[in-house]
């Protein structure tokens, strides 16, 4: 089969590799048909997140099943299905806290074991969930979507909460939509692309800006970072109002550090949360997919094969052609 493999950061190869088969009773095998590229493969790509090169990237993705071991009973040969890409040891101290996305054993797909940009990946079935006759470019969102539940449920949005995003590529949009979803009722948003703000405005949001400098402070009662950007936090912390919350949702590169004035924090009484990975939100996110409750299909931007990995990346990076979620086919090479 083909797999697109980065051997070191800055550099990815398709090549030839042998189709994984069930090694362990648990295991499956999926014929990937969609995986979406993440701002978590751009930061691999880049040699700024977790993981070792060699590697095959891709950890948001749906399929076909094509060979199980004999303890799977749950899908079948011909079943289509998403996979929730971390992978618990459920048995360490963590994990039987209900901790499960800060397991002392952690494994991943797409980061610490070999991922869905390929034409077939191997996964326990723990971590596989029925995706109905839901479309493979949606069923993929189910990880970036579960990771949104996440947060959003760690920063607790309430009902009638007036909201600010920072950021509205595919993650800010899910983050407003499971956030209106939630009882939220009003958004303003801040991104550099003006296609992106078009995009938010026709979404419902209020107030959308270039400038996030230009937007209130004490305002909001929760702001959520969606960029990643370290010096989007001390931005966050002026605009929430007295007794808000503060959401750090995008991905950080490692070893940036952010400037902030600890007093403002304490003066304003603010309740400042992160939110890592997901935590057994993968069922809700099929559901609220399914429904049509959090719509995603309008996210996809850009469909490519799988040889065209890296000029997805690049589309992510440059924010080429107003990219937003790019889907790579690995088995539909006239994508």
């Amino acid at each position: 089969m083909k797999a697109a493999i980065i051997e070191k950061p800055l550099s990815i190869s398709v090549r030839d590799v042998e189709v994984p088969r069930p090694t362990r009773p648990d295991e499956l095998v999926v014929k990937v048909m969609a995986s979406g590229i993440c701002g978590t493969d751009v930061h691999i790509f880049h040699g700024e997140y977790l993981g070792s090169y060699p590697m095959t990237p891709g950890h948001e993705f749906s399929g076909v099943v094509v060979a199980v071991g004999d303890k799977v009973s749950r899908f079948a040969p011909g079943s289509r299905v998403s996979v929730e890409p971390n992978i618990s040891c459920d048995n360490c101290t963590a994990c039987l806290n209900n901790r499960q996305n800060f397991c002392e054993n952690w494994q991943a797909v797409g980061v610490t074991r070999p991922g869905a940009m390929a034409q077939f990946v191997l996964a326990p079935e723990k971590v596989v969930f029925d995706a109905g006759d839901i479309p493979f470019d949606q069923a993929a969102f189910m990880e970036p979507l579960s990771c949104v539940l996440h947060g959003i449920e760690s920063a607790g949005i309430r009902l009638g909460d007036n909201v600010a995003v920072i950021g509205t590529g595919p993650i800010g949009m899910l983050l407003i939509r499971t956030a209106r979803a939630g009882g939220a009722t009003r958004f303003t948003v801040a991104d550099l692309s003006e296609e992106r703000l078009a995009a938010a405005r026709r979404d419902g949001v209020a107030e959308a800006t270039r400038d996030v400098a230009s937007l209130p402070s004490d305002r909001f009662d929760i702001v959520i970072d969606a960029t990643g950007a370290p010096p989007m936090l001390s931005q966050a912390i002026r605009m929430a109002r007295p007794g808000g919350r503060v959401l750090m949702f995008g991905v950080s590169p490692q070893g940036k550090a952010a400037t902030i004035e600890p007093f403002q924090v304490f003066r304003k009484g603010l309740s400042i949360f992160a939110s890592y990975t997901s935590r057994r939100n993968s069922l809700q996110a099929l559901a609220l997919i399914g429904s049509g409750k959090v719509r995603v299909d309008d996210l996809v931007s850009h469909r490519m094969p799988l040889d065209s990995l890296e000029a997805g990346i690049r589309k992510i990076e440059d924010r080429g052609e107003n990219a937003m979620k790019v889907m790579i086919f690995p088995n539909d090479e006239k994508v």
